[in-house]
């Protein structure tokens, strides 16, 4: 399996994961042609796709599902509520409705869908399995059991690390953003995304992509210090930290 980020942010999620020569996307928050372009990037054609797996109706989650799916002749898949409330495709003959706990098996991966908390319709997250399993958990509000359920199963993770909880505090935003995006419903921060990590994940786990990092409350700098620091205390977990940018794609990473 090999697996990328083509965009992580509130401006546009778009991840990428391959099993030899075909792929589906998580999320489709970029346009079609970024997502060509940054395919390209990673001498990737956009024909491997098999499937857009959308994770919840927030356009910087769908902005590019649509047009991508028409042109290509691909299915979209969501739940039946995040179809209902972001209207997310003009060909009904090109969306495939699954529930919150469903598996599908496509491109030889078998893709399951499990609830996480945000504050949207139906927000699932995925975890993807061949011989290894990965799973990719942005925009949850905290790590809840199914997240925490998937970090120990996975031996590569896209995990949420979206705000310092300092920065964010000190930061510009109104007091009723800063409320929402510390809740249940927001978003994980540096501190309870690496504590999910540390508490639970199995010494399988060999990489770790922190994900959808906010632009204005968090760095990349402070986001692996934090994982770092903690991280540490597990001395059988040898795990390599990267970060994906809403600007750029990662590298594809191979397991």
């Amino acid at each position: 399996m090999e697996l990328a980020a083509l965009a992580s942010g509130s401006s546009g999620n778009c991840f990428l994961v391959k099993n030899k020569d075909k792929a589906v996307l998580i999320d489709a928050g970029i346009s079609t042609k970024m997502i060509i372009e940054r395919l390209a990037e990673l001498n990737q054609k956009p024909e491997i796709i098999k499937g857009i797996f959308i994770t919840h109706e927030h356009s910087d989650h769908t902005r590019g599902a649509n047009v991508f799916s028409k042109i290509f002749s691909i299915p979209i898949f969501a739940t039946k509520k995040t179809f209902r409330n972001m209207g997310l495709c003009s060909d009904y003959n090109r969306t495939i409705t699954i529930k919150n706990d469903e598996t599908i098996k496509i491109a030889g991966m078998t893709i399951g869908a499990f609830p996480k908390s945000h504050s949207a319709a139906d927000p699932v997250s995925y975890m993807i399995k061949t011989d290894k399993t990965a799973a990719i958990i942005t925009d949850a509000g905290y790590a809840c059991n199914n997240v925490i359920d998937n970090v120990r199963s996975s031996d590569f993770l896209f995990l949420e690390s979206n705000h310092d909880e300092i920065m964010l505090e000190n930061g510009p935003y109104p007091a009723f953003l800063k409320k929402w995006i510390r809740s249940d419903e927001g978003h994980m921060s540096n501190m309870q995304a690496s504590l999910c990590v540390l508490e639970h994940a199995s010494s399988k786990l060999k990489n770790i992509v922190l994900s959808h990092l906010s632009k204005t409350n968090n760095t990349p700098k402070l986001a692996i210090e934090t994982f770092k620091h903690l991280l540490k205390e597990r001395k059988d977990l040898s795990t390599r930290i990267n970060i994906s940018e809403r600007n750029k794609t990662t590298e594809l990473f191979r397991i």
